[in-house]
């Protein structure tokens, strides 16, 4: 509990550890993608008032920690966040021919789960997991 925040009559450390994929698992994530999405969720978690901690884009998926205040509902933030940015994506990336809404790019679902007292667990999760996911790979190849 390193960092308590607090509103008007609230004081409150509530972070998730959240993932979400594009739709059909597609490895689009690489590339110019990559670089620019970070700051994108970024900014749009910070209209919620809420902050991302860690973050990792894999090349099928996205890992973040994120501290979402308790007067916001953590799939009101999630669903923000996937919606805003799968339009900024549509609109930066896609064809301009007409106005995109974004609605294709990323899969309905996501996974949440609460941090909790393991905050460094976690965060060492996210941080490492490709070179994990690489390792594990290689161990396959072999079978």
């Amino acid at each position: 509990m390193d960092n308590i925040e607090s509103l008007n009559h609230t004081k409150w450390d509530c972070k998730y550890h959240v993932v979400f994929i594009p739709k059909g698992r597609r490895k689009v994530l690489y590339g110019q993608l990559r670089v620019h999405l970070g700051e994108v969720f970024r900014t749009l978690a910070q209209h919620k008032e809420s902050r991302i901690e860690e973050g990792h884009l894999m090349a099928d998926h996205v890992h973040m920690m994120i501290a979402i205040p308790p007067k916001y509902a953590v799939c009101n933030v999630v669903g923000y966040i996937k919606g805003k940015s799968a339009i900024h994506l549509a609109r930066v990336y896609g064809e301009r021919k007409r106005n995109f809404a974004g609605q294709s790019f990323w899969a309905r679902g996501y996974f949440v789960s609460t941090v909790g007292r393991d905050e460094a667990v976690i965060r060492n999760y996210i941080q490492n997991q490709e070179k994990e996911d690489e390792r594990l790979e290689q161990l396959g190849l072999w079978r």
